[in-house]
């Protein structure tokens, strides 16, 4: 299948730090990657000396950052919380992004409220937040992006129908790994697992990017067994055909997770592990675009 878009990745999966993150890139021989972040913290929570350095870095090995992974209204940000905290990550990302000449921000509607049910889950004010958070954007050329990941509209495909009927104009990134192990809060308890490409089909007029990872839910376990794509149960051969099909030629952004996990601490690997894994899921993966 011929894709006419360009590949990204999280890279801080590749290594904590930026030269191991531009290594990882140029080795793929790729130009771009999503910034989430770099010596633990977010390109949005560097100091400006820090950016600083980074921008330097990024001009010098000609990579550009396609979109920020920002932790704005993310899963670990209550909507019972003030509003600030997103307000004042959102105020500082803008410059940076013009900077870097970024078009996109990954956004999210902020932590699932526990033990409240998927009809008590302060929707107004999420609507309210996010509408803001798309006026910030929008109004500085930028488009907000948001994820289907452990947040209100990640609860299933009807809450984020809903977002955006509440959200004019909203764009979504689609992760095609976060429905293996998210509940489907549309049906009844106990919440069986989502369906990905179902999720996506419902949405997909207004996804502007996507996001790839892939695994196996491990019920037993109470938790995910994540694989290369389309080896696990992400439908990623489905969704990513039907995309490329349909003349998506924006960016195609890989989350391995095999290596490290982003919200898990407990998963970790030594540094050149890190970096072989991401390499190698990169390489992969264009290898699957081109035999779909």
């Amino acid at each position: 299948m011929q894709f006419n878009g360009y590949f990204t990745g999280f890279a801080d999966e590749a290594g904590k730090d930026l030269d191991t993150q531009i290594r990882a890139t140029k080795e793929l021989g790729w130009d771009c990657i999503e910034a989430r972040n770099i010596d633990g913290k977010n390109i949005h929570d560097l100091s400006d000396e820090d950016f600083d350095v980074v921008y330097g870095k990024l001009q010098d090995a000609g990579v550009r950052i396609n979109c920020f992974g920002s932790s704005i209204a993310n899963w670990c940000k209550q909507i019972t919380d003030p509003f600030d905290s997103s307000l004042e990550e959102t105020r500082r990302a803008i410059p940076r992004m013009k900077r870097l000449g970024t078009k996109l921000v990954r956004i999210m509607s902020f932590a699932v409220l526990k033990d409240h049910g998927p009809e008590d889950q302060m929707e107004e004010e999420r609507f309210r937040r996010v509408r803001e958070l798309q006026r910030i954007f929008t109004d500085e050329g930028i488009t907000p992006v948001h994820e289907n990941c452990m947040n209100y509209g990640g609860m299933g495909y009807t809450y984020t129908l809903r977002l955006l009927e509440n959200v004019p104009g909203l764009k979504l990134v689609f992760d095609t790994g976060n429905p293996v192990f998210s509940e489907d809060r549309s049906k009844a308890a106990p919440y069986p697992r989502q369906s990905a490409y179902k999720f996506y089909s419902f949405v997909k007029e207004h996804v502007a990017y996507i996001h790839i990872k892939d695994g196996i839910w491990k019920a037993e376990e109470g938790k995910t067994q994540f694989t290369h794509a389309g080896e696990g149960h992400g439908d990623v051969p489905e969704v990513v055909a039907d995309l490329i099909g349909a003349g998506y030629d924006g960016g195609i952004s890989i989350e391995p997770h095999l290596a490290v996990v982003f919200h898990d601490e407990s998963v970790e690997s030594e540094a050149g592990v890190r970096f072989a894994n991401y390499v190698e899921y990169g390489r992969r993966f264009e290898k699957f675009i081109t035999a779909l």
